[in-house]
């Protein structure tokens, strides 16, 4: 257990309000859980705590109270907010229509040190990390103690779009540790910032406060597929609001309304037109701060918008800080499986570009077809006797041109252990698009000369990486040459005319890869499987019990 120690320059606040306010504050002796201070033209100067406000003086603030804290404090940037020198307040002004200010909120900044523990794996665990939350809940705080975290071991770049990670002035608050800051003129300009720090700064993190317009949701992406690590955060409450948010929803991947084939609904069991995520998410991870002790962990954003859009219930990590500061992690249930497929089915391509589907699991110990998954098992793919899968040899891609979350992303669905390169002298292979490589690029022509193995892609596509990855780890294609999509409709089929009352259904013959859906399907229809004949032309007949 670490100590919570919190450092937040209070008297330098308090020394640019009228004294009677002060005095207010120092009398409540509440200043650990003070929030903010309020100043409103012709009101009641105000104290907001965690859990409660107070009035400060039965005195109206007046224009002389506003001039007194202005003239005290730095100027205004283009998004009505200054700071003070050395530190993380933040006064915020309202203006009225002319520009005068009118009123002030002066938010107390804290260093709290130690705040990160609860989520220091997932900080450490180079993933894009993504913290939601609703303002005032402690996002910015954990977004600074991160980066002085990881700024202990690795590159990072802050754009510090209102100072207020880094604090007021030139010189970053202690602490950002060793952090570099890079501030933002305005706030407009935020996302060239963005793309400005990995050009020119070499980062291999870059620290983004309060990511709320379109164009830094593209500059994200953009940092993101570049292989940099995101450490970002965003006004909501749940992954649902985010989706629901047209401007950000792109941070999880986004989604889209898709048409099925009337076969592919029947087999969903859906309609006809369903919901399905746009693109791969540009975090890997979503933390949404519940409370200030208190947050759910989404540790996969691809799978949790997956299950979301599919319409069952979220069940992300719970993570709470009890009073003596004990982390407790409360783990998520496994996920269920989706789409009628056998748990642990995963999607992959052959060379030619055809798809299929391979198990990576058997049915639970005492399963009635558990004999006939045992011996139809996968001969490159799993040991006949054991059902494990042999281990494969590490291969280090130099991806140029090439999405690197994509191809993390394509080798993770294919369970081959790739490595992404980032230089290519330490790569055994170079991935890269068919423009970069018509056109002789310097990367290229070096590979050549070193006889390093190019492989091409036609787009820069996670189906096309799969394909090469495929390829590269040389998993084993379906002797049977058959289309996966045609030939679960034909079980499908088959699967129907049992339930219709047709005694039994002979289907066509298959490799053991597609055999062993072909029985999982079946299973899952409730029905009986069994295969007959010898290899090559072994089949699986369906039929009632």
């Amino acid at each position: 257990m670490r100590q919570i120690r919190i450092t937040d320059d209070l008297q330098i606040l308090m020394s640019v309000l009228p004294q009677r306010i002060i005095s207010a504050v120092e009398k409540a002796n509440n200043s650990d859980n003070l929030l903010e201070i309020v100043l409103d033209l012709g009101r009641l100067p105000m104290a907001r705590y965690v859990d409660s406000e107070l009035i400060l003086s039965q005195e109206e603030v007046g224009h002389a109270d506003i001039d007194h804290v202005v003239s005290r404090i730095g100027e205004f940037d283009a998004d009505n907010r200054a700071g003070l020198e050395r530190t993380l307040h933040r006064i915020s002004a309202i203006r009225n229509r002319h520009g005068v200010i009118v009123g002030l909120t002066c938010r107390v900044g804290r260093a709290v040190y130690g705040t990160i523990e609860i989520i220091q794996d997932l900080v450490e665990s180079g993933k894009s990390i993504l913290l939601l939350g609703k303002p005032g809940i402690g996002k910015t705080t954990m977004l600074r103690e991160s980066a002085r975290i990881l700024a202990e071991s690795k590159r990072v770049i802050i754009v510090d779009t209102s100072n207020e990670i880094g604090g007021d002035g030139d010189v970053p608050h202690p602490a950002v540790g060793k952090a570099r800051r890079m501030q933002v003129a305005t706030p407009s300009l935020q996302h060239e910032v963005m793309i400005e720090a990995v050009e020119n700064h070499n980062p291999e993190v870059v620290i983004i406060d309060e990511i709320g317009r379109e164009l830094e949701a593209m500059a994200a992406r953009t940092i993101a597929e570049r292989g940099v690590q995101l450490v970002a955060t965003a006004h909501g409450r749940t992954l649902e609001n985010l989706l629901l948010n047209p401007t950000l929803s792109d941070l999880v991947g986004g989604i889209e309304s898709v048409t099925l084939s009337d076969e592919e609904a029947r087999r969903r069991g859906t309609q006809k037109t369903v919901l399905e995520r746009r693109s791969p998410p540009t975090f890997d991870v979503l933390v949404e701060l519940q409370e200030r002790d208190r947050l759910a962990v989404h540790p996969d954003v691809a799978q949790a918008v997956d299950t979301l859009v599919r319409g069952y219930p979220l069940q992300p990590e719970i993570r709470w800080r009890d009073a003596e500061n004990e982390v407790h992690i409360e783990k998520a249930p496994a996920p269920r499986p989706t789409h009628g497929l056998a748990q642990g089915t995963r999607r992959t391509y052959s060379a030619n570009g055809e798809s299929r589907l391979t198990e990576s699991s058997v049915p639970p110990s005492g399963s009635k077809y558990q004999r006939t998954f045992e011996q139809e098992a996968y001969p490159a793919v799993a040991s006949e006797e054991a059902g494990e899968r042999k281990p494969l040899k590490k291969i280090r891609i130099y991806p140029y041109g090439v999405a690197r979350n994509r191809l993390q992303q394509a080798a993770h669905r294919l369970g081959v252990p790739a490595i992404v390169a980032k230089d290519l002298n330490d790569a055994d292979i170079v991935m890269t698009l068919r423009a970069y490589y018509r056109s002789h690029q310097q990367p290229i022509t070096e590979a050549e000369a070193r006889g390093i193995p190019i492989f091409v892609l036609r787009a820069n596509t996670v189906n096309q990486m799969e394909q090469s990855l495929a390829e590269m780890f040389n998993l084993p294609e379906d002797p049977s040459g058959g289309n996966y999509e045609e030939i679960t409709s034909q079980t499908e089929s088959a699967i129907q005319a049992v339930l219709n009352g047709q005694r039994w259904v002979d289907l066509p013959p298959a490799s053991s890869s597609i055999r062993r859906i072909q029985h999982e399907m079946a299973r899952q229809a409730q029905l009986v499987s069994h295969s007959y004949g010898k290899d090559p032309n072994r089949r699986v007949r369906i039929f009632r019990e």
